[in-house]
């Protein structure tokens, strides 16, 4: 039996750290703080972050809620967004549930949401294969796990109160070795021999045990300093432009148009960028300008107010407008000449009168006049 320390909740405000116990029973040196890092130096780092949480029939309903809380409290410590931190949860028992992916929520307020909703499966404590689901479902690019390249941190942290009934060692290993870190929380009766085979190392600073649920929230302190990452920008930097955080260092960028000098730190005005070439937002026409550009408009349009869209000018407007209506007019009248003298022509009377009294036409005999069109077409073009 590992021997573990008294837990007990203080009355008063916490000033000094919670006793928390290591794998080996004896009090950690680097307790967790209820002080958190300085917002101003302190951020968390973007991760893909998978809960991992034991439900199964030793866990009370109570308790449970406070397994609940613990999540709540973990969201609040970290920046939450699709391009900082995504979480996801894989709840087990007997049987394993993705409860919901790293694509599902990008807010702490869903997050939160779905953490209320979740409810406790049943009996059995199958951790082993509750860490395999998660590293061949969860932690996948179709559930919103960015890929390797982005080098973001994959992280699972598992909270358990028993003894697993299946193996954990090998599908731990395996985890592990696929990039996972794996974080291993005891809760009472937990196995401390399985939360070591679980965890990354060094174990010191992955595996920890509390005595009830009902102090689990406190350990959010200690994984906010785990999680955080320093915000070296903010400690001071010599970049011209633009500092960007890489870990616990920084690097320097400069703004569009200008070129990063030797030094790794100042700028120069680049001449050559092709600042259309990197995006613009005109409706017709980009054109360069020194390190930047500007709009122009096609012949026949103006360019608005906004310096970016195009409208047809007035001109070109009243042109079309007066062509259109000419034209219209010269049509109609065509028509209306046409329209009289065929009816006109193809009367009765008039076509009787015509070949009583007229054997030809423009040279053409009345009898080879098949139709009154035809008749019409010589009275109108002779």
């Amino acid at each position: 039996m590992v021997p573990t320390l008294p837990m007990t909740i203080p009355t008063q405000p916490l000033t000094t750290p919670l006793p928390v116990s290591t794998p080996s029973g004896t009090p950690s040196p680097a307790a967790p703080s209820t002080e958190p890092a300085p917002a101003e130096v302190c951020k968390s780092r973007p991760l893909d972050l998978i809960f991992i949480i034991d439900s199964s029939r030793s866990v009370r309903p109570a308790e449970f809620e406070k397994v609940k809380v613990f999540l709540s409290d973990m969201v609040d410590s970290l920046e939450i967004g699709q391009d900082v931190t995504r979480v996801g949860l894989v709840n087990y028992a007997s049987t394993v549930n993705i409860e919901f992916r790293l694509n599902t929520y990008h807010n702490k307020a869903q997050l939160k949401q779905a953490f209320s909703r979740i409810d406790p499966l049943s009996t059995g404590t199958m951790t082993g294969l509750a860490i395999k689901t998660a590293m061949e479902q969860a932690f996948t690019e179709g559930s919103g796990a960015r890929p390797q390249s982005k080098n973001i941190g994959k992280v699972a942290i598992i909270v358990t109160d028993g003894r697993p009934q299946d193996k954990v060692e090998d599908v731990s290993a395996a985890a592990r070795a696929s990039g996972i870190e794996i974080y291993a929380v005891g809760v009472d009766r937990a196995d401390m021999k399985s939360l070591r085979l679980m965890a990354s190392q060094p174990l010191d600073d992955h595996v920890f045990y509390v005595e009830t649920y009902g102090v689990i929230e406190k350990l959010t302190s200690k994984f906010r300093e785990t999680l955080c990452g320093v915000d070296a920008c903010a400690l001071g930097h010599d970049c011209e432009h633009i500092c960007v955080n890489s870990n616990a260092s920084y690097y320097c960028k400069c703004r569009v148009g200008y070129v990063l000098n030797p030094d790794k730190k100042t700028c120069s005005q680049s001449n050559g960028v092709d600042a259309c070439a990197l995006g613009h937002d005109c409706e017709h026409i980009c054109v360069n300008s020194n390190a930047s550009y500007y709009c122009k408009c096609r012949v026949g349009y103006v360019l608005n107010p906004d310096k970016k869209t195009c409208s047809r000018s007035n001109e070109e407007a009243r042109s079309d407008v007066s062509e259109d209506a000419c034209m219209c007019e010269a049509q109609i009248a065509f028509q209306k000449k046409v329209h009289h003298n065929i009816k006109e022509i193809t009367s009765k009377h008039i076509l009787s009168r015509c070949r009583r009294s007229v054997s030809h036409i423009n040279g053409i005999r009345i009898d080879q006049i098949r139709t009154p069109i035809n008749l019409a077409e010589l009275i109108l073009f002779k």
